[in-house]
């Protein structure tokens, strides 16, 4: 069985012939990582997923004003913003 190589030892084998590869998986994986980080973000801190139906089916409604839900706020300053809803 010749040709039953694992993936890791082939990527390896190739990055001995050529170094050059280094950076270019490096930022790959980078980029894969950040990805995944961003993924989780969403699914753990966004108001729009509910994962406990049961005690907290509407999360939306629970945000406060000041609440920063957006992953960057470029003008926006939510520490100064005021309550303009009501309360269900």
């Amino acid at each position: 069985m010749a040709g039953t190589t694992s993936l890791g030892a082939r990527l390896y084998r190739q990055i001995k012939r050529h170094p050059a590869l280094i950076p270019m998986i490096g930022f790959i994986g980078l980029g894969m990582g950040s990805a995944a980080l961003y993924l989780l973000r969403l699914a753990l801190r966004s108001p729009d997923v509910c994962w406990d139906r049961k005690n907290n089916p509407e999360p939306w409604n629970r945000l406060s004003p000041n609440d920063q839900y957006k992953f960057l706020a470029v003008s926006t300053d939510y520490k100064k913003l005021k309550k303009d809803r009501p309360d269900f």
